[in-house]
Order: C-alpha cells, then sequence, then structure tokens
C-alpha cells in the first residue's frame, strides 16, 4: 500500500448551474458539473502537488460514472470507490440570480452516497495517509454514513493519521438538534478544525473569532475563515489574523472553503508555519472565487506560487 498525503470521502453530486441569470423555473439551458466538499479538496490538494485518496458510494448509472471519470482524471486515487445498483447518484442544481444571490436545490435523499457504512472503509487505506479530511456533510446524510465517519476516525487515531474537520453545516440535510452535539463530537475528536465565522458561532455559541477558537481548546489547530477578511488561527499560545486577498470580481463563491481547506492542508504538507500555511490557504481561496464552478478555479501549484508572489498577467497570453 502506497502511502498517501491525505484520504478522504463524502457524496459528490452531478452538478446543473443554469447559464442565465434567472430564476430556475426560467432557465432552459444547464451546464454540467461536479460539486462534492471532499472530492473538491482532493483535487484541490492533486493539483498541488499532493497524494490524495478520494472514495465514495455511486449509483452505477452514468452520472456516478461521470463523478468517477472525472476525479480519476485529475489523478486522484479513487481505487477504493463503490458502485451500487440499490440507489441512484445524487445531483443538485444551481440558481445564479447574481454572484450574491445563489441558490441550491439539493435531489439527494436515499441517494447512493447515503447508503456508505463502517463496513465500506478500508482500514489499511486510511491508515497509509498523513491526514484524514473530513466534513459535517458526510454524517449528515444517513445514521450509517454517520456511523461509517466516526470509525473513521477511530482507524486515524489508531494510526496516528491527524484529523481535519470543516463543519461545512449543512441545515437542509438535517435539524439543529441532530447536528449539533454530533458536529461538536467530531470537532473534539479532530486535530484541525476549519470552521466558517458563522459556523463558529453557532457551534461554539460565541461571537468572536478569538472566543470561538478558545472553546475548541489550545490544544488544536483552529482556523476559522473570515471571507474576504482572510482568517484567524490559534493553537497553543500562537495565534493572530492573515489577511485576505482582494478579489477583483466573484464569479462564484461556492467551493471557496473548500479551496482554503486544500490550501491550508498543502501548507501544513509542505511543513510551512501555520499563517504561511493559512496565507496559502487565503490565496486558493480566493483564486476559487474568480472562475464558476466548484472545482473549475483550483489552481495548480505554479498559478498558486505565481499569485502568492503577486505575478498578475495581461488578460491575453500568447
Amino acid at each position: 500500500m502506497k502511502t498517501l498525503d491525505v484520504v478522504t470521502f463524502g457524496e459528490t453530486m452531478v452538478l446543473f448551474t443554469s447559464e442565465a441569470m434567472t430564476p430556475i423555473e426560467y432557465s432552459h439551458n444547464f451546464s454540467k458539473q461536479i460539486g462534492g466538499a471532499e472530492s473538491n479538496v482532493a483535487i484541490g490538494l492533486q493539483r498541488l502537488g499532493h497524494s490524495v485518496g478520494w472514495f465514495s458510494k455511486l449509483g452505477n448509472d452514468p452520472f456516478g460514472r461521470y463523478i468517477h471519470k472525472l476525479i480519476r482524471g485529475e489523478g486522484v486515487d479513487t481505487s477504493r470507490c463503490i458502485y451500487t445498483d440499490e440507489a441512484p447518484t445524487g445531483i443538485f442544481f444551481k440558481e445564479n440570480r447574481s454572484p450574491t444571490n445563489i441558490k441550491v436545490y439539493y435531489y439527494r435523499q436515499h441517494s447512493a452516497a447515503s447508503l456508505l457504512s463502517p463496513g465500506d472503509l478500508d482500514e489499511e487505506y486510511i491508515a497509509c495517509a498523513k491526514f484524514l479530511h473530513l466534513t459535517g456533510i458526510t454524517p449528515a446524510l444517513s445514521p450509517s454514513c454517520r456511523e461509517a465517519v466516526f470509525k473513521a476516525i477511530d482507524i486515524a487515531k489508531l494510526h496516528k493519521v491527524k484529523v481535519v474537520f470543516d463543519p461545512n453545516i449543512r441545515l437542509k440535510l438535517w435539524t439543529v438538534e441532530e447536528a449539533r452535539p454530533v458536529l461538536l463530537e467530531m470537532a473534539a475528536e479532530a486535530d484541525v478544525i476549519l470552521p466558517g465565522l458563522d459556523e463558529g458561532k453557532w457551534l461554539a455559541g460565541r461571537n468572536t473569532p478569538e472566543e470561538i477558537a478558545s472553546f475548541f481548546g489550545n490544544e488544536k489547530l483552529v482556523i476559522i475563515k473570515l471571507g474576504e477578511q482572510g482568517a484567524y488561527y490559534r493553537f497553543g499560545n500562537e495565534h493572530g489574523y492573515v489577511k485576505g486577498f482582494a478579489v477583483p470580481q466573484v464569479v462564484d463563491p461556492v467551493g471557496a472553503g473548500d479551496g482554503f481547506a486544500a490550501g491550508v492542508i498543502s501548507g501544513l504538507l509542505r511543513n510551512e508555519s501555520i499563517p504561511e500555511a493559512v496565507r496559502r490557504g487565503n490565496a486558493v481561496g480566493a483564486i476559487v472565487v474568480g472562475t464558476n464552478g466548484d472545482v473549475e478555479g483550483l489552481p495548480n501549484k505554479e498559478e498558486l506560487e505565481e499569485f502568492l508572489q503577486g505575478v498578475r498577467h495581461a488578460d491575453v497570453r500568447r
């Protein structure tokens, strides 16, 4: 079994995006893409030069095959993906009325990915990684997915694999009463926690980045995403703010948090200091919002380094 930098798993769906900025009932043309927090992170890290494994349970249908081929084509290891005839691959639609007014409509209930269970996990595969990346979306899909998430955490802990947890709260998938205790339990087991400010307020019941980070404890690396303002981090006695990057035009904000996670994890894998890793995350997030789609704007190594160094190209490159 080869060593991987990161292993992650969760649901990826086929995304249909309205090509016109109109209410979806008046839209007739849609572009087909993929969307999934965990696969976004996997592709982001792979483009930055890291070895990544992603797995899920996919419907044995054209959508499942499309997802599998696209992610595998990015160089991500998909050898642990499972196909099933018991349920279809999930899909969702994105309605773009403006860059700041986006609505998402999910068709994922009883999807193939919701059938993931602890029996689908390969202990040796998770054990070969340096980081296990998880989000709060997967446990929301079903009780068996919830069990799989905590089994994966147990495996990671047993083999000294660091756990990265991005809450990615989706209250369309479960109730507040269901979500909060599960997500707090995941946070308690994680080594790195990456909430957005609103997510941190919701989970911790506190208001400022400093208070939220303190809630999760000094023994964990807590990085709180602050959008265009950057991010706040705390680990032990080390803490501070890292400025964000100016974005000339926001085209699509969806996926920025996953890009941020990929950038931060990349920095940690490169043994950068925490502020440097956070700056890398800020940069990837800023790049991603300039392109439509969840993965289309994720930069490669060269593009990210140019951005970090302040290199700006003319509009036309020949």
